[in-house]
């Protein structure tokens, strides 16, 4: 994988102790992931319902786009590990 022109590309070295250390981190990722996956149909539902004054839905809307990133982040960092393994 090759950073975008405006982007960086982080290498991550992690020592594995355990045999099973590999699917116990991929869960974590995956538990990470789906907290945060939660989170974001609970704003976003509060954001399509049209909770809160414009100020509250322009904070929600930008949570929502932030929470949408970290899962991105989350998804590569498991689909790195899986090609790692």
């Amino acid at each position: 994988m090759k950073p975008d022109d405006d982007g960086l590309l982080l290498k991550l070295e992690l020592p594995i102790v355990a045999a099973d250390d590999v699917p116990v981190l991929r869960g974590a990722l995956l538990a990470a992931r789906a907290t945060e996956l939660s989170e974001l149909q609970r704003r976003a539902g509060r954001l399509s319902f049209g909770y809160g004054s414009e100020t509250a839905r322009e904070s929600m809307d930008a949570e929502t786009r932030r929470l949408r990133r970290r899962i991105e982040l989350l998804d590569a960092l498991v689909a790195a590990l899986e090609r790692s393994s």
